[in-house]
């Protein structure tokens, strides 16, 4: 239990640093707006993430209760979607577009709800989820809906520490990609790493 659950931390972590639309927003947020309104953003995000770990719980596990044959057809498919997620990021560019929005100044509360709805209403989240989760379950025949919610706050936590970090450092941030002309690529293939990584742990023993 203890190896998976760092193991799931180690790849959160990673997935969390690795640029994607939800940290460049909370960045942009931040940049444009201030510190405190990023965080805000990231606790929208974070948020929603428990309807999806909700999804993923109940439904995956009524799955494996019902038949564990479909369950490993669940990961296979995880593994396929994890590859091809992997491989859009390897046919995407090398530099990372950060720009300060032009919009009118949305409050806390509202850039909060407005992370809230990102969030809820992405269904590629349940479906990386339902990708990810299942490879890092440590007792199959136990309570999984009890181990799809421990999965669900270790990521959520570990995910909003990293935003909240990338809010608060957002000019220091900024800058470093900005005059690194590797980072781009550094960050893209730490991404492609981690997705074609855990594609593979599904299928350990």
């Amino acid at each position: 239990m203890v190896e998976l659950l760092l193991s799931f931390s180690i790849a959160t972590m990673a997935l969390a640093i690795s640029p994607g639309p939800d940290n460049i927003f909370v960045l942009t947020q931040s940049i444009s707006n201030g510190s405190s309104y990023g965080i805000a953003t990231t606790a929208g995000l974070i948020s929603g993430c428990i309807v999806h770990t909700t999804l993923v719980a109940f439904g995956i596990s009524a799955i494996l209760m019902a038949s564990e044959v479909v369950f490993l057809m669940i990961k296979f498919a995880g593994a396929v979607y994890l590859l091809y997620l992997a491989f859009q990021v390897y046919k995407s560019g090398n530099t990372l577009m950060i720009t300060s929005s032009d919009s009118a100044k949305k409050s806390h509360y509202q850039l909060f709800k407005q992370g809230v709805i990102m969030n809820i209403l992405n269904p590629k989240v349940t479906i990386f989820f339902m990708a990810f989760f299942p490879a890092f379950l440590w007792d199959a025949s136990g309570n999984t809906i009890v181990q799809f919610y421990i999965l669900g706050v270790v990521f959520m936590i570990i995910s909003f520490i990293i935003f909240s970090s990338i809010a608060l450092l957002s000019g220091q941030i900024s800058r470093f990609i900005q005059q690194q002309k590797n980072a781009g690529k550094f960050l893209k293939w730490l991404q492609i790493i981690v997705f074609t990584g855990i594609a593979v742990f599904l299928f350990l023993p």
